[in-house]
């Protein structure tokens, strides 16, 4: 079988391509409208940006027990992509190695997997320590040679190059990289000079418009392929500022960190992850827009770092139960659910039970605004933060520090108190729990900290609402209806004069053993 692939795994999705190229050999019998292939532009855009468009390859040395960072690709992370779509894989019986024709683009992906790999070892590595290689994309957008990228793509590499368009192979230096954003900025040096491109405005997208995705999917590099944006502002909960650009542009292994373009041939986002269960795409694919990747960039050339604002809170979502609850409509905004005692917006007076609703001028629709809002500020300007606390807006003016320093000074903090005396424990049966005053055998069983204050929850009723809210035995009411409380009195008694004021539900403010508060707002009905 000269020059033919041979892989007995693959023999029956052969036949399904066989099948489907044959109706597209019967379709191709009437042509098809020219709206159905999309705009004419694409070529010309491709042609125009395609020379800017890079391959990256790295490599770094691992050994059998350990496995290669960064990843070829990283498309899989947080498992949103399959591993079952490796070449032979589980699935090949006979544990045949493919037989590739000489120069196929295939050859080193396949030699990765099989030919580094001893019988009967199914990790995929020798014994002894070896190089490993990945692949994924990248693009130049200044001639002095700065390219950005996937900082997944680069990640734990001991080596990375940039392969230019035309094959020139050039050693990369890495200036800075953000995990938080998952992107990384290289610098190449180049005796001449070379081609980049430009970012465009990601906020002026709308839903329809037509996109192009140019990458180096599974080492195929100058791949263009185009589509539509699907949606925007997806959450993906892949870290704290996701608001990704989706598209139904095909992008598989390799595309990472590559650019997705408009029509105008603007670079309006930067492919990142797919949803898949199959490991190749199947329309949904996700790319950091344009506005998030210019400020990250600017300040990994700039410092070699991120720099980001800071407020100090922990926060959450405002539910319909919890802007009931604090005569909030509509809901908005989010919830303060905690203030770090060192942090910025502590000395400003906000407090936990607030609802931040504007933040240095740009409303707080939801929980997720927030961070996004505080992360884009300058480190140490001043702005007004409006909260909702009880009822009433409030302007709070804040300082703000920088996340980085903050996030350090958090980890090298630890609180301790003075332990509290022991007492008896009173229990009260209220909202489906059964409740109890802090005692010293109590922190003990459920190992709370002497820094918490409150009740101690030592039971939950099945079926209730507070079961549902995933309230748990050792959890801690620290608040009701942004009251202290102390005793389980104090709770039976805060409860019946809700019900009293006519209250559909009670909000608490409750704490783990550790100390991490959050709100729960729990129907007294």
């Amino acid at each position: 079988m000269s020059g033919a692939f041979r892989m007995s795994s693959y023999k029956r999705h052969a036949r399904i391509a066989a099948i489907c190229l044959g109706a597209l050999s019967f379709g191709a019998l009437t042509a098809a409208p020219a709206d159905a292939r999309g705009p004419d532009g694409i070529a010309d855009v491709a042609e125009k940006v395609i020379s800017a468009v890079v391959n990256i390859s790295t490599s770094q040395t691992v050994d059998a027990r350990g496995g290669a960072g960064g990843g070829n690709e990283g498309q899989n992370r947080n498992n949103r992509q399959s591993e079952n779509n490796r070449p032979g894989g589980d699935n090949n019986e006979r544990g045949a190695t493919p037989q590739l024709p000489p120069g196929s683009p295939f050859e080193e992906f396949f030699d990765d997997f099989f030919k580094n790999r001893r019988p009967g070892d199914k990790g995929g590595g020798n014994q002894q320590a070896r190089k490993v290689s990945s692949l994924g994309s990248g693009f130049i957008i200044d001639s002095a040679g700065i390219v950005v990228t996937n900082n997944h793509v680069i990640a734990d590499a001991d080596e990375v190059n940039v392969i230019l368009n035309d094959g020139t192979k050039l050693r990369a230096e890495i200036l800075g990289r953000d995990k938080k954003t998952d992107l990384a900025v290289l610098k190449v040096k180049s005796e001449r000079t070379l081609p980049s491109v430009k970012f465009g405005d990601s906020d002026t997208l709308r839903l329809g418009e037509w996109v192009i995705a140019i990458g180096n999917p599974f080492s195929l590099g100058g791949t263009v392929t185009a589509g539509i944006v699907s949606a925007r502002n997806r959450d993906i909960n892949s870290g704290p500022y996701d608001n990704y650009i989706q598209t139904d542009a095909a992008i598989n292994r390799g595309n990472s960190g590559g650019p997705l373009f408009n029509l105008n041939g603007d670079v309006i986002g930067v492919n990142t992850a797919i949803i898949s269960p199959t490991g190749g795409s199947i329309g949904i694919g996700f790319a950091v827009p344009s506005k998030t990747v210019v400020a990250v960039v600017d300040q990994l050339r700039q410092f070699g770092e991120t720099r980001r604002g800071w407020l100090g809170v922990r926060i959450q979502q405002v539910t319909d139960e919890i802007a009931e609850s604090l005569n909030i409509k509509p809901a908005r905004g989010a919830l303060i659910a905690g203030v770090d005692d060192k942090g910025p917006g502590k000395p400003a007076g906000i407090e936990p039970g607030d609802v931040v609703v504007r933040f240095d001028g740009k409303d707080i629709k939801e929980m997720k605004d927030l961070p996004r809002a505080v992360a884009d500020t300058a480190v140490g300007k001043v702005v007004d933060v409006v909260v909702i606390r009880k009822g009433k807006e409030e302007i709070k003016k804040v300082t703000l520090g920088r996340l980085e320093d903050g996030e350090k000074a958090i980890q090298a903090s630890a609180k301790t108190t003075a332990p509290e005396p022991a007492e008896k424990p009173v229990t009260q049966k209220a909202l489906g729990l059964d409740l109890a005053g802090l005692s010293k055998d109590l922190r003990t069983k459920y190992k709370i900290k002497d820094s918490v204050k409150g009740v101690v929850i030592t039971g939950v009723d099945g079926g209730s609402d507070a079961q549902e809210k995933r309230l748990n035995a050792g959890d801690v009411i620290v608040e009701i209806a942004q009251e202290a409380v102390t005793n389980a009195a104090d709770v039976k008694k805060r409860i019946d004069q809700l019900k009293k004021d006519g209250k559909k539900s009670v909000l608490l403010l409750v704490s783990n053993g550790e100390g991490e508060v959050r709100f729960v707002a729990l129907s007294v009905n």
